[in-house]
């Protein structure tokens, strides 16, 4: 028996980037007969060029993890239907802790962040993770990623004018204190209780969010009674939704969520 009945669809967007990000699945979710949200995080609701010359930004600044997932706790809650679930990066840790609060029917964690404890030492993770975690400066402030490490970090191996475009599109400050508490007791996952069908997609050139990482995360998941897949595509890197390839992933997703 098919256990996914809901439509609904909300999308999480992940740190350094904005919401926007979304548009192009939104707007094809939505011909597949969804209803799509992408809430924006709080004070990220702005154009990304407006946010980027806020920057520093005490508001955005001022962001938790717990806000966040807060935040989309109670967007969720005034949904007609319990949703699906889907977020990439940052975001698909906070899915993972919305699913553990029984909030999802189902959910995607694509190219995630792992969960408290869940690490990778691969050069690339650490490389790309560690700037954003504004080691020796004031939490007060916000993070903004340059072009140089956003090449690395997000978009390596796209074309030049596609990674300068993709930058001036979509990035924005981040919050110090957001990155920190993927760390913490905050991003803590009970991995033995029962939840929601959850899917993880990793990509096998992500620099930041290695297949690896998204794999240990994955068998981390211990319930028996609870379905718990995983798939990882060639070629991707972490800005894989915006790949020319990208509809392979979300066919595979409308795919996979029709199985269930």
């Amino acid at each position: 028996m098919k256990t996914i009945q809901s439509k609904t669809i909300v999308f999480i967007t992940g740190c350094f980037v904005s919401y926007i990000g979304w548009a192009t699945w939104k707007n094809y979710f939505e011909s597949k007969g969804y209803t799509v949200h992408t809430p924006p995080w709080p004070y990220k609701e702005a154009a990304p060029s407006v946010l980027r010359s806020r920057h520093p930004d005490p508001g955005i600044a001022s962001l938790s993890l717990k806000k966040l997932v807060d935040h989309h706790a109670d967007f969720i809650s005034n949904l007609p239907e319990k949703p699906i679930i889907i977020g990439h990066s940052f975001g698909g840790l906070i899915t993972q802790l919305l699913v553990q609060r029984g909030l999802a029917s189902a959910a995607v964690a694509y190219h995630s962040v792992a969960p408290q404890g869940v690490l990778s030492f691969k050069w690339s993770f650490i490389k790309s993770v560690t700037p954003a975690l504004g080691l020796f400066t004031s939490r007060k402030t916000t993070y903004l990623m340059s072009f140089k490490h956003w090449q690395y970090t997000f978009t390596n191996g796209m074309p030049l004018p596609v990674q300068q475009e993709t930058y001036n599109q979509l990035v924005v400050p981040e919050s110090k204190t957001v990155s920190w508490d993927g760390l913490s007791r905050d991003a803590h996952v009970d991995f033995k209780r029962p939840h929601a069908p959850l899917l993880f997609v990793s990509g096998s050139e992500d620099h930041i969010m290695p297949a690896s990482l998204n794999y240990d995360n994955y068998k981390k998941y211990k319930n028996e009674d609870s379905v718990t897949d995983y798939k990882e595509f060639q070629g991707r890197n972490h800005l894989a939704m915006a790949q020319i390839d990208w509809k392979e992933d979300a066919d595979y997703i409308i795919s996979w969520l029709n199985r269930h």
